[in-house]
């Protein structure tokens, strides 16, 4: 391959891999030309990208960005899977396509600065949270003490309400009693 040709492939690849916070790595090696399609047009429904890359060109076009430090993961025939989707979201993908083919060799995955390296990475990665999950925990979490303060506040208060209206609907009683007499 001439440099030019090079230099567009890594020109593209970094475009692509540009706004990429995190991504997985399988082997590609070993998926016959169907499984491939049908498994890339399966991710494509759910808005990930599958790219079979050469490692010292995605080497070249990560340079210095977000995704420095994932070229761990490049060894041999690489295939990057990337998208619009969370990375807890793709991983969890990718072990329902393991279920369905056994034949899928997975490198790991890389995010926030840290690889995850094989299928025992990409199954602990498919238990976080998605970043909706994150955020409804952190609100449940700063809700519960609040609910709980509401009811401790609110437990005595309707205690004494409680009284002060049974002192009132007992000085109502006594009124005209009183009144007649």
């Amino acid at each position: 391959m001439s440099k030019k040709v090079k230099s567009l492939i890594e020109k593209e690849l970094s475009g692509k891999l540009r706004g990429v916070e995190g991504l997985a790595v399988l082997n590609p090696r070993g998926i016959n030309a169907i499984k491939n399609n049908n498994l890339r047009r399966r991710l494509h429904e759910k808005g990930v990208r599958m790219t079979v890359v050469r490692n010292t060109l995605a080497r070249r076009a990560v340079g210095d960005g977000k995704l420095k430090g994932f070229d761990k993961l490049l060894d041999g025939p690489s295939a990057v899977i990337y998208g619009d989707a969370s990375l807890p979201t793709i991983a969890r993908m990718l072990m329902d396509e393991k279920k369905n083919d056994d034949t899928l060799e997975f490198r790991g995955v890389f995010f926030d600065g840290e690889v995850y390296v094989g299928p025992k990475g990409l199954e602990q990665v498919s238990k976080l949270p998605t970043r909706e999950e994150a955020i409804a925990q952190v609100v449940g979490a700063l809700l519960g003490p609040g609910r709980k303060l509401a009811a401790a506040i609110k437990g005595p208060g309707g205690r004494l309400g409680a009284v002060l209206k049974t002192i009132e609907e007992k000085a109502k009683e006594k009124e005209p009693t009183t009144a007649t007499a």
